[in-house]
């Protein structure tokens, strides 16, 4: 194995682990609120480990940025998605179920 490969398997390894903590916090964390940011902070990371770990792999700068591109569009759906998810959430903890702003 060539040191590339070392270090693509070192960020695969890493973005298993930071998936397996996301499901982890979704499955132990009490509320809508923590497991939020378990979702979105650490699925985030693992993504991010696998993405540069498949960039090295791939050897060509334009399957790199492609994968940026994955990685960036992602994040803003993992933010505009934990947003609309929490304010429903204290939405219904407030006691007002309707489906309009």
């Amino acid at each position: 194995m060539s040191a590339i490969e070392w270090l693509a398997t070192l960020l695969l390894t890493a973005g298993g682990f930071f998936y397996f903590a996301g499901t982890v916090g979704l499955l132990r964390f009490p509320d809508v609120y923590s497991r939020l940011h378990a979702l979105t902070k650490v699925d985030n990371l693992g993504l991010m480990f696998v993405c540069l770990a498949m960039a090295l792999l791939s050897g060509s700068l334009r399957v790199a940025a492609l994968l940026a591109v994955v990685w960036l569009v992602a994040l803003l759906a993992a933010a505009v998605s934990a947003q609309l998810i929490a304010r429903r959430a204290l939405r219904i903890t407030a006691g007002d179920t309707s489906a309009s702003e």
